[in-house]
This record gives C-alpha cells, sequence and structure tokens, in this order.
C-alpha cells in the first residue's frame, strides 16, 4: 500500500533518512567485519581501527539524527506523526550504539573465547545481524511502501528467534561445561549482549507495526 509521501515532497528530508538509514548499516557491516576478526585473531589494530570506525560512524548518525529532528520540527511536517516518527529514529540509533558498545566491550575486556565456542559466537553474530539489518528495511517501508513493512517485521520476529536459540543453547553448554564459574559468567555476559542487539530490534519493530496501522488509519 503506497502512500503519498509523509513530508509532502520535502525531497531533502527524505533524502536525510535514506542517509540516516545508510549509516545504520555501514554500522552493522563494521560491526560485522570486527566481530569476524576478534573471533579468529583477537585484537588486532585492524579490529582497533573497526572499533575507531564505528564510533565515527555513530557520531555521523547522531548529526543526521539531529538535523532530521531539527528540520521536522522548524517545518512543522506531518504534526499528526511527528512524535511518533522522531521517537521511531531515536530508537533505530539505539541499535548503532549497541553495534559501538559491543565492539568497545570486546576491545576492554577481551573475553576468551575457545575454539569450542568460536563458531557458535560468530553464528550469533549473523542472526542478530539479520535482525538488525530486516529492520532497517522495515523502517524503510515505513516511509515508502505500507504493504511491505509487515513482511520485513515477520523476518525480524523470526532471526530474533534463531538469535534467542543460539543464545540459550551456547549459554547451556558453556554453563555445562569445566570452565571456571567467572569464566561462565564473562562468557554468558557477552552472549547477552549481542542478543540484545536483535532484542532491540524486534522491539523497534513493534512500534513500527504501532505507526503502520496508525499511517493506513
Amino acid at each position: 500500500m503506497k502512500l503519498p509521501s509523509l513530508f509532502g515532497g520535502t525531497r531533502s528530508i527524505e533524502a536525510k533518512i535514506d542517509l540516516y538509514f545508510d549509516n545504520v548499516q555501514e554500522a552493522g557491516m563494521v560491526f560485522n567485519r570486527a566481530m569476524d576478526i576478534y573471533l579468529k585473531k583477537g585484537v588486532t589494530q585492524e579490529y582497533q581501527d573497526l572499533v575507531k570506525r564505528v564510533t565515527e560512524v555513530e557520531e555521523e548518525g547522531d548529526d543526521l539524527r539531529r538535523e532530521i529532528e531539527t528540520q521536522m520540527t522548524t517545518h512543522t511536517l506531518i504534526p499528526e506523526l511527528r512524535e511518533d516518527v522522531l521517537s521511531l529514529i531515536e530508537q533505530v540509533d539505539e541499535v548503532t550504539n549497541l553495534y559501538e558498545a559491543a565492539v568497545y566491550s570486546f576491545f576492554i575486556q577481551r573475553p576468551q573465547i575457545g575454539p569450542e565456542y568460536s563458531e557458535s559466537f560468530g553464528d550469533l553474530t549473523q542472526m542478530v545481524l539479520k535482525a538488525a539489518e530486516a529492520m532497517v528495511v522495515a523502517a524503510r517501508a515505513f516511509f515508502r511502501d505500507l504493504s511491505a513493512v509487515r513482511d520485513h517485521v515477520k523476518q525480524v520476529q523470526f532471526y530474533e528467534s534463531e538469535a534467542d536459540k543460539i543464545t540459550t543453547r551456547v549459554e547451556r553448554e558453556i554453563y555445562e561445561s569445566e570452565l571456571d564459574l567467572a569464566h561462565k559468567m564473562h562468557l554468558a555476559h557477552f552472549l547477552d549482549r549481542l542478543d540484545n542487539i536483535a532484542d532491540t530490534a524486534e522491539d523497534i519493530c513493534d512500534k513500527l507495526s504501532i505507526l503502520t496501522i496508525k499511517r493506513m488509519i
């Protein structure tokens, strides 16, 4: 169900929102590359460079978000939905924040992930990234084609569920292992940190579903 532009043809703000979503996707790609390097090699110089890059991307996203908020408020665009849209954009920003927080936590705390768990951590990383990517596509669809939102939301729900399954399975394996308790808790903490990215993507899609209904009425 394609509807007229929310912004009455104001291409400037539409372009900025597109750039904003591009920014979130770039943060995900940097996060993905950083995690791949960490799981294979640990904290290398390339990993440190990627940590720096994800911070730069996050700051660029914050600048875009503030520009969008200012423009929407200044020009009193879509007054009946403005607060909802601004809240949505702020929520999407949380995913980028979580990417940044995750790579920094791995850099600072350097959890020792043995070969018996590294593949599972990698699988979890891929699943939460898929959830976040599908969330961004759903958010784009809200501004372009409402009929597509539901399908992408369903994808997010699927990936989030799969991420939960991986987290539960690996936590069980960790706590049944011979590792000392502190090491078990440390690894479980990082599993939960990664899984939280998928949880957040699903929360955003819950809001998207409500906004979609409101816009269709």
